[in-house]
This record gives structure tokens, sequence and C-alpha cells, in this order.
């Protein structure tokens, strides 16, 4: 599995405009961390004089300010791709995506745990002196999944781009805040309109910001980005909306929502909170979480002001769910459940690596599967009786047969291609989900540990102080 960013190269703001771009350019070719400099080389440039060629180009234009250039990093799963297939991937990545356009310098850094390639390119065309634009959404349009695809090709484990970027908006933006409140002022706004209109200009009343493009938009006060209605379910979208506006009043809302109050957050079900003695660490967070329960008296218009507070509940709550459920009552427990937990992570990556060097077996017959759909239509209508594919319907027929001599058939290599995907996935999210635990685990022994020796040190003062006053009174 690999995953590419892109970040910009600005301006340095100073007479030397390019300070950045030639510090960016010196790092990626670290002879320390590229074994020698083996693992680097250049496109329409010299990786040594990468940044004067660069500027040459620049000042050919007329373009040496603003935006210098860009910094692509693709990072590799831990243990899945050698810095040789690394530099293999990141070469046909940059032909792909860049072509011969610009000038670019790559190079691998196998010095971590996780191998990783840098990618920098001149923000002006090397052909024409226009500059390079990224547009919204390239990410997830052309970059990742250039990334994808050439991970299927040496074997490597791929990541689902939609829920790649859903999981850094939640981050970014609170996992659990805006969906619940954006719902409700929506519902709120739709039963009080009387046409599509008059709901956009309650929603702004509401302190929202709209935008209407191919798809309604909407962003409260305190959000970073929009979200798009239709991302809150079916009855969200805006066809959906007028509909509703025609067909739903405050009557029929009131008749359904009866039983539920609509005006206060809810913090996170606590189940085991009644049920279960708590003893030792246990306390420690069901103490922190009664501290915090103040949330729910807040009125859910105004989260935005305390989505901090509402995080760390969440934060809170999910530790101490772990403690209750593993059974976890003392330092030594929790210290001996993250020792298990780093072995079933190491059982995971032995698995993955596993099923990796399988599929890497079987490419050669997924590259020939691939041919063979390639093909497919051209099979399909030389069947039907087009006689003008007949080139194609032979070319099909031999990678028919090549299969055939290895005993297998386009259909079961198709079954085969899906289930090593679908236990790949299955093994990424196991392990992803122990690496959170893994990560709560160690953030809650140094929690624990700091807040021991926190009142070690109380005691300490304390003790001090009373031999202090006894000294004292004996005088």
């Amino acid at each position: 599995m690999a995953i590419t960013k892109i970040l910009t190269i600005g301006d340095s703001g100073v007479k030397f405009s390019g300070k950045h771009l030639e510090q960016a350019v010196s790092y990626i070719l670290d002879r320390e961390k590229t074994q020698g400099g083996r693992l680097v080389t250049g496109i329409n440039c010299q990786p040594g004089k990468a940044y004067e060629q660069m500027a040459a180009t620049k000042r050919k234009y007329g373009k040496t300010d603003k935006r210098q250039g860009y910094h692509l990093i693709i990072s590799f799963e831990a243990g899945e791709a050698s810095p040789d297939t690394a530099f293999e991937i990141i070469w046909k990545f940059v032909e792909e995506y860049l072509g011969q356009e610009y000038e670019a310098v790559l190079a691998v850094h196998d010095n971590t745990a996780h191998v990783h390639g840098h990618i920098i390119f001149n923000s002006v065309n090397y052909h024409n002196g226009r500059k390079y634009r990224y547009e919204k959404g390239d990410w997830a349009k052309k970059i990742q999944p250039i990334t994808n695809r050439l991970c299927e090709e040496y074997g490597l484990s791929t990541i689902e781009i939609e829920e790649h970027g859903r999981k850094r908006n939640e981050l970014r933006d609170g996992k659990f805040i805006w969906r619940e409140m954006i719902q409700r002022d929506v519902e709120a706004c739709i039963m009080q309109a009387e046409s599509f209109e008059e709901f956009l200009d309650l929603m702004v009343e509401k302190e929202y910001d709209i935008k209407q493009n191919k798809y309604l938009a909407v962003k409260p006060k305190g959000m970073q980005r929009f979200c798009r209605c239709k991302s809150l379910g079916e009855d969200y979208t805006e066809e959906r909306i007028r509909e509703r506006i025609r067909m739903e009043s405050l009557e029929t809302y009131a008749k359904r929502n009866r039983e539920q109050n609509p005006h206060t957050i809810e913090p996170p079900g606590d189940e085991f909170l009644r049920r279960t003695k708590l003893t030792g660490i246990q306390k420690t967070y069901y103490t922190k979480i009664c501290r915090l329960r103040h949330l729910e008296r807040l009125p859910y218009s105004k989260a935005w002001e305390y989505r901090e507070e509402i995080r760390k509940m969440q934060e809170v709550h999910e530790k101490y769910l772990f403690l209750v459920k593993n059974g976890i009552h003392s330092l030594t427990e929790l210290a001996a459940a993250r020792d298990n937990l780093k072995e079933k992570a190491a059982e995971c990556g032995k698995e993955r690596r596993e099923l990796y060097r399988e599929k890497r077996q079987m490419a050669p017959l997924f590259s020939v599967a691939d041919k063979m759909l390639e093909l497919a239509p051209a099979e399909k209508s030389y069947q039907a009786g087009d006689k003008f594919f007949e080139k194609e319907h032979l070319r099909y027929q031999a990678l028919e047969g090549q299969l055939r001599s290895e005993g297998y058939s386009l259909e079961e290599i198709e079954m085969l291609r899906k289930k090593y995907k679908d236990k790949g996935s299955g093994i990424y999210e196991r392990q992803r989900e122990i690496r959170k635990r893994l990560k709560m685990a160690g953030e809650m022994i140094a929690e624990f540990t700091e807040s021991l020796e926190r009142a070690r040190d109380r005691q300490e003062e304390k003790t001090e102080q009373e031999m202090s006053r006894n000294s004292r009174s004996q005088k």
C-alpha cells in the first residue's frame, strides 16, 4: 500500500525567491538516505544541477516569482516494498503523471521503517512555459489512482480513496459533531420553509455558507470545509429536500419525532457505566468522563465553540470502554494488553507479506487476464459475426490458451483476484484497528504514569512540609 501526498513549494519572500525549492531538492538528494545516491534520478534535468536548470526555465519564461515547485511524497507500508521496487513505482508514476512536460528530480529514502519516495518538479512547464495547476479533487481523481494501479501491478495493496478522504475530513473537522448538527438544522429549515429559496434563506440565518454547484453543499460556522448535503443521507439531496418542502410540515415532523429532543448534544452511549464494577485505572477514566458530562446541557447550535471538548470526551470515552471490555484494572495489565496488541500487529504484517508473495506469483496470469479483458469487446463483436476483429480474436484465443495451460479460465482468475483483494482488505482493516488500539494503550500508559508521578511528587512535598512543621515545633 502506498499513500501519495502533494505539497506546494512557495516563494521564500526574499530576494532569493527559489530558496525553498533549492532546499527541498537538496534534502531529497541526501546521499545517506538514498544508498549513496543510487536511488536518485532526474527527468529533463541532472539531479546535481536540478535547481539551477529549473531556475533557468523560470527565467526563460519570465516566471520566477510566486509558486516555485511541487513536492510529491509516496509512502509505502512498512516491509511491503523494497527500495528498488519503490524506485520503479515512483519512476513510472512520474512518467505517467508528468510525462516529459516538467523538470523533475526523484529519490527514494530507505532510512526509516517506511520506504518512501520524493518527487520535486518545477512549477513551470519545460516546453511551453505554462505553470502547473493543481485542481481541487486531483488527488482522488488522478494522483492516488495512478499510485493504486502501480501498486496492483507490483502485487502491493491499495487504499480506498473515498474512505481515506472521509477519514481525513473526520480527523480535521471532528468525528461526530457536524453531521448531527447539520442534519438537525436542515430538518428544521425544511419544516419551516414554504419554498426551496426560503429554505436557503433560513440556513443563511443560521450562519451557514451555501454553495450550489453540481451538488448542494453547506458549511456551518466553525467548520473548515463544505459538506455536501447528499452525504447526510438520501433524504438530503437537493431534489429530495425540494420534495420534502412540498410534502412535509411542522405537524408531520412533530408527530414523527415526538419522543426526540433535538436541542442538546448527547454524549456517546455508555452502556458499561452502571453495570460494571470499577476498579483501579478504570476509575481514573470514568472520573474524566463525569467531568465532561456538562456538555449534555450545552446547545448543539453552538457546538463549534466547544468542539475540542467534545472531541476530548469522545477520546476519553473510547479509552474507558477499551479498559472495561478488556478487563484491564491496573497499569501492569494495560502494559500486558499493549504487548499482546504488538504481537497481533506483527502477525497481521506477516499475513499481509505472505499474501503479497502469493499475488506476485500470480502476477503473470493476472497480466494475461488484463489483456483478455481489454480484447473482450472485440472478441464479442467477432463472435457476433464481425470479421473485422479477426486479428484481435486470434490474440484472445492465444491468451486464453495460456491460461488454460496453467489450469485456469478467465473467470477463475478474476475470482482469484477478487479473493486476494478481499483478503487483503480484511487484513488491512484488522491491522488498522489493532494500531488504533495500540496507540490508545500507549497514550493511556503515558497518561497514567504521568499522573502517578505527579501524585508521588505531591506526597513527597506533603511529607517534607510535615517534617518541616515537626522540626519547628520541637524547637
